[in-house]
């Protein structure tokens, strides 16, 4: 089940390339072919796993300042060894998904196989953008030494706050709420493939 996501950074005419700094982050996300610059401030990458395709938007909207398209589609194969030199609808479909998240304000789109299931699949993917955007740097600091299995005691005494306010952090964080998310977002998007 390939998915393609083309990424563009936006305002890199008036800020520096960060397009380097994002591929060496992304260098451990399992892919069907590797995620590599395509033309100037913008990248792209083939995977098979939904699930992983989910992992990656909430990394890149948490680093903010991108524009993300997702498509979901056959490639052509066999595949070449280069994101660059591979085709097919999945490409075309997030061409098209990456340029129509450019117009909207939380600068996420899916295209897909299934346009019903992609459009959907955009709703959550939204929803989920707006909430990662909206989180405090506080509520980041619970969340990653929760997501890195502390438990909330151990987050509180790292952080040298009251485990209750760990668990405010969170709630104001809306950890729980963004991970209800991930698992039908990427329903959605295995039946945007269309198979």
């Amino acid at each position: 089940m390939p998915y393609v996501m083309t990424v563009d950074q936006r305002d890199s005419r008036r800020g520096a390339d960060r397009v380097a700094g994002v591929l060496a982050a992304l260098a451990d996300v399992p892919v069907v072919l590797g995620f590599e610059r395509t033309a100037g401030d913008e990248f792209q990458g083939v995977l098979d796993d939904p699930h992983q395709v989910v992992s990656v938007l909430a990394r890149l909207v948490r680093d903010g300042g991108w524009s993300i398209g997702i498509g979901a589609g056959p490639v052509a194969t066999p595949l070449p060894e280069s994101t660059r030199a591979a085709t097919g609808s999945a490409f075309l479909r997030a061409r098209r998904a990456v340029d129509a998240a450019k117009q909207r304000p939380s600068r996420v789109a899916v295209r897909g196989e299934d346009a019903e299931a992609a459009a959907d699949a955009q709703a959550v993917a939204t929803a989920l953008t707006v909430l990662v955007q909206r989180r405090s740097p506080q509520a980041w600091e619970a969340v990653d030494l929760v997501e890195a299995g502390r438990t909330q005691a151990e987050t509180a005494t790292e952080l040298g706050v009251s485990r209750q306010a760990v668990g405010q952090r969170l709630a104001a964080g809306l950890w729980e709420t963004e991970r209800d998310l991930h698992l039908p977002l990427a329903r959605l998007l295995r039946r945007a493939v269309g198979r």
